[in-house]
Formats: C-alpha cells, sequence, structure tokens
C-alpha cells in the first residue's frame, strides 16, 4: 500500500510540476480515485510557490481515466494582492484525464459572519459507530481508508449518505490536502438506490474550504452526500464535510455520471 505522503515523496520532479506512479491500490475502478488526483493536483499547486495563502475554493474535472505514470504540471494563472488563481492538470500518455481551478487567498476582515451547514443531529460518536463493511468497496476505499455508518437509515433521506472516515496513513499531510483527500470517500448517494452494481462517474467537483487549516480528532471526518435529483443518466450531489468537533470544513457540489 502507498500512501499520499510517500506518493508525493516519491514523484520525480519535472518541468513545471512531476511525475508520479498512481498504483492499484489507489484506483476506482480503472481510473484513480477523485480524491487522490484532486490533491494531487493540489500539491502541484502549493509547490509553486511557498507562500500561498490558504486554499479558498477547488473545481476538478474528471475527464478521462488515469491509472499508472502521470504527470502533474501547474501555473499561476493571476496573482493579485489578496488572492491568487492557480490552473493544474495531470496527464498520462493518452493526454490530459484532470484539471483543476484553485483559489487561494488571505483571511481579511468582513461585516459578514455566517454560522452554517451545522453537524446533522442524531451522529453516531465515532467510538459507537459501526464499521462499514468494506470487503467489496473499491481498492482505494479498502486499502487506505476505515469508514463508519454515523447516521441511522432513519434519519437518512432517500439518497443520502453520511459516514465517518478517516485515512490510515495520515502522518505529515498538509491539512489542506488532508480534507481534500477525504472529501471526495464516499460513494455517491444515489448509488445504494441501484444495488452499488451500477457504473458511476464523477465528472465536476466543486468545493470551498471553510477553514484555513483543517484539524480534527484522531483522523475521522464526517462526510455527508446528498442528492436532490438524478435523471437521464446524471445526477446532482451536494457534500458537506465536518472535524469530529463539528466545525465544517468543507461545502461542495459534484456532478455525476450513472451508467444505468
Amino acid at each position: 500500500m502507498t500512501g499520499f505522503a510517500a506518493l508525493l515523496a516519491s514523484a520525480e520532479e519535472i518541468e513545471g510540476g512531476f511525475v508520479f506512479d498512481i498504483t492499484e491500490d489507489w484506483l476506482q475502478g480503472r481510473t484513480a480515485y477523485g480524491g487522490l488526483t484532486s490533491a494531487v493536483a493540489l500539491a502541484a499547486a502549493q509547490r509553486l510557490d511557498p507562500e500561498l495563502p490558504p486554499l479558498r475554493s477547488g473545481q476538478f474535472a474528471m475527464i478521462a481515466p488515469l491509472a499508472g505514470r502521470v504527470e502533474a504540471r501547474a501555473r499561476i494563472v493571476r496573482k493579485g494582492r489578496n488572492a491568487t488563481w492557480v490552473a493544474a492538470e495531470l496527464a498520462d500518455e493518452k493526454g490530459v484525464g484532470f484539471t483543476a481551478s484553485f483559489v487561494f487567498m488571505r483571511q481579511i476582515e468582513s461585516a459578514a459572519d455566517i454560522a452554517g451547514y451545522p453537524m446533522p443531529e442524531g451522529v453516531n460518536p465515532v467510538a459507537d459507530a459501526r464499521p462499514v463493511p468494506l470487503d467489496v468497496a473499491p481498492e482505494f476505499l479498502k486499502r487506505n481508508f476505515d469508514a463508519r455508518f454515523a447516521l441511522p437509515k432513519s434519519a437518512l433521506g432517500e439518497a443520502d449518505m453520511c459516514w465517518w472516515v478517516r485515512l490510515k496513513e495520515r502522518d505529515g499531510l498538509d491539512p489542506a490536502l488532508e480534507a481534500v483527500l477525504v472529501g471526495d470517500a464516499l460513494p455517491t448517494a444515489v448509488l445504494p438506490l441501484l444495488n452499488f452494481r451500477v457504473p458511476i462517474s464523477s465528472m465536476h467537483w466543486h468545493i470551498n474550504l471553510l477553514e484555513p487549516a483543517p484539524v480534527t480528532e484522531d483522523g475521522w471526518w464526517l462526510l455527508r452526500t446528498t442528492s436532490a435529483f438524478a435523471r437521464d443518466g446524471g445526477a446532482s450531489e451536494h457534500i458537506l464535510q465536518w472535524s469530529a468537533a463539528g466545525a465544517p470544513v468543507i461545502a461542495g457540489m459534484q456532478s455525476v455520471a450513472v451508467f444505468g
């Protein structure tokens, strides 16, 4: 098993980025887990400038399957007084398979102060939560993550999943990298309605980071994904992520292709 920190440490520097290997333990079907490619793109962006302000927002496009030897490159699109925009892409011998757009922005004083996204009521504490059976889960999930059911079925909607999730190997990771790497771990919310037997593929994932340096207890993050619309081969999903203490960390939205 190749932990994420080890993956980055073994990468070979190239002009504008680095080359690394996506091993089978990070695959979701025939392509890399979306949280992995998103975190790699973020790592490439962070390497451009050690003085970048905190990550505020990221947009990820899963264009084509990526596995094996992959190049990650990033470039600064614009650097302003308060914010820096960075573009990144991952490619293999067949071409670009993943692109990302990031906004890094320093904290500034504001009259707006809205404390939204409360943790769901009735969440089972991690110590009491039942483990998610991962025997037939995608390779990336069963080999790199621990997962536990956070809400009883009676508290969930029709297309609604809520788990506690943590990385098995997380030492030495930048807080934003860890949060992004974990943030896409749940299956799409409509998959249980289809008995987990229908192929799916993430197309776009958008995240807003709500904490400049997110932290949690013992590596556990609470994830909830819900879908209020699924039709004609597509699903629109909202993904929220909290620390173990209940602080909202990421608010996101995802477009998913549902092949069946």
